[in-house]
């Protein structure tokens, strides 16, 4: 099946941004498009903010001038809903309230013909809510565009209980014609993206709230270790708090209150005070004129040690070993292997972050996970009370000396990137194990949707298998609240490797 005729028209009903977004894909995909807005003047508004916008597009040779001319006579501003009735699909992009949307579909359902699909752009509420107040639910499917929509190339078409497989196949093949990337989900709160990536901000606010580093900090350590575009804080004052936490409060609701998904309380209270990022000029960092700019803390310069003794090939952090014979530091060799860690000279050890803490092990610095660990410009370093200033100095100097960056956190178990990745992986493992959507829709969906730089799975893939489900399990133990534990999927992930190495541990 393919998607739709260019001849038949399409509407887009909600004239705001996402709307407009939406109409401007179809537009120059070669739709006929009729804009509709249940306020009196708006789709004609809408209609002259696309031809601007059409208009920057021919000065950037991004559109010749006949293809704008052209898109614009395919625009029409629609005074009724009567207006949409030979359309053969109709987008929703209105307020995101259940029974604003039912009811504008139950009015569509007696205007459009039986052929037409009807698609809501909702990013929080059920589709199949949404559907059952249909008398025909299995024309109806969820068609969630990210914006900007014409920038953006991800769209999730989302199944209902009640979508017809056909209907999706078709929202699905309409999108890909339009230039879109599509990826197929079932209707789950937060669909793939915003239910994938809660963690992402949740053990950001985590570890803020642990007093375990500031926002520059957690930011610049993901962004610089994590190889994410943007770190969490920053990311959420662009998107808006109140928006962010609206998201999180509705994902957290729709799966009963599940602790996985809890709420910041750090970020309500920054909600309440009216700081909802750059669009209100505070958030978590100050955007007024004038204001300096928070800086992560970096440690000062330390002495590298003279060698290291490595026990063991440091499993994601192995790459490191042949890092620091390059900066000419001596690396020996421990013929038993007592584990994943390196001796430092002051007897101390320096070990990947793995769920555990510092103060449990006499005298150890853990350092986070990195993407890349030759291309990462600084790591984070975690120690207790009672970490010696020499073993601290050593494994901050030994990286120093690597040509990064130090950030020296509480005693934060999973530290930054590891715990927040470990996350993200286990939600993506649970999600296909629920039948919410394929592997692979989940890696593009992650790296197109909120451009990350590996999708979950490429990132298990690269880690191994054990190694998420590891880390959680030992976070677990050391907050039993839920949040942590590992998810059935993940665990029959790492038991099947296990099982296959021969191995009982």
């Amino acid at each position: 099946m393919t998607g739709l005729d260019l001849s038949s028209p399409v509407a887009v009903v909600g004239t705001g941004t996402m709307g407009q977004g939406i109409a401007q894909v179809a537009l120059v995909a070669g739709h006929s498009v009729r804009l509709y807005d249940a306020a009196p003047g708006r789709a004609l508004e809408a209609a002259d903010a696309i031809g601007a916008r059409l208009d920057r597009l021919v000065e950037k040779d991004r559109l010749t001038a006949a293809d704008r001319d052209a898109a614009r006579a395919r625009l029409v501003a629609a005074g009724h809903l009567t207006d949409l009735a030979d359309c053969t699909l109709v987008v929703e992009a209105v307020l995101e309230r259940l029974d604003v949307k039912q009811q504008l579909f139950r009015e569509l359902e007696d205007v459009v013909g039986e052929d037409c699909l009807l698609a809501t752009n909702t990013s929080s509420l059920s589709v199949t809510a949404i559907a059952g107040a249909l008398r025909h639910p299995g024309r109806f499917v969820g068609l969630h565009f990210f914006n900007p929509a014409p920038l953006l190339p991800l769209v999730e078409v989302v199944s209902g209980f009640a979508t017809d497989v056909s209907s999706a196949t078709r929202a699905y093949e309409t999108a890909r014609a339009w230039g879109k990337t599509p990826v197929a989900c079932a209707d789950t709160p937060g669909f793939i993206v915003n239910r994938i990536a809660r963690p992402f901000y949740a053990e950001a606010f985590a570890v803020h709230e642990a007093q375990g580093a500031e926002p520059a900090t957690i930011d610049a350590v993901l962004r610089e270790c994590g190889g994410f575009k943007m770190g969490a804080f920053e990311l959420t004052d662009l998107i808006g708090q109140d928006v962010n936490e609206s998201v999180t409060h509705s994902v957290w609701r729709a799966f009963f209150q599940d602790v996985r998904f809890t709420p910041s309380l750090a970020q309500q209270r920054l909600v309440e005070s009216g700081r909802l990022g750059r669009k209100s000029g505070r958030g978590w960092y100050d955007y007024t004129d004038g204001a300096e700019r928070d800086e992560p803390h970096t440690a000062e310069p330390a002495q590298a040690p003279a060698y290291v003794v490595a026990e063991g090939d440091l499993g994601p952090a192995s790459e490191l070993l042949a890092l620091i014979r390059e900066a000419g530091i001596q690396v020996r060799e421990d013929e038993e292997d007592h584990g994943t860690r390196l001796l430092l000279p002051s007897g101390g050890q320096l070990a990947l972050a793995d769920g555990q803490t510092s103060v449990e092990f006499r005298d150890v610095v853990y350092f986070d996970l990195a993407l890349d660990y030759r291309k990462a410009t600084r790591i984070a370093l975690s120690a207790s009370q009672d970490t010696s200033q020499q073993t601290l100095a050593e494994a901050t100097g030994l990286f120093q000396a690597l040509g990064k960056d130090v950030s020296v956190i509480g005693d934060v178990p999973g530290m930054i990137v590891a715990r927040t990745v470990a996350r993200i992986v286990d939600l993506a493992h649970d999600a296909v194990a629920k039948g919410v959507a394929t592997r692979e829709d989940i890696d593009t969906a992650m790296r197109l949707g909120v451009n990350y730089p590996l999708g979950p799975f490429e990132w298990s893939r690269r880690l191994g298998r054990n190694w998420a489900y590891a880390l959680l399990d030992d976070l677990h133990l050391r907050d039993p609240s839920g949040r942590y534990a590992p998810s059935l999927a993940l665990y029959r992930h790492a038991y099947a490797s296990d099982k296959r190495e021969g191995s009982t541990s």
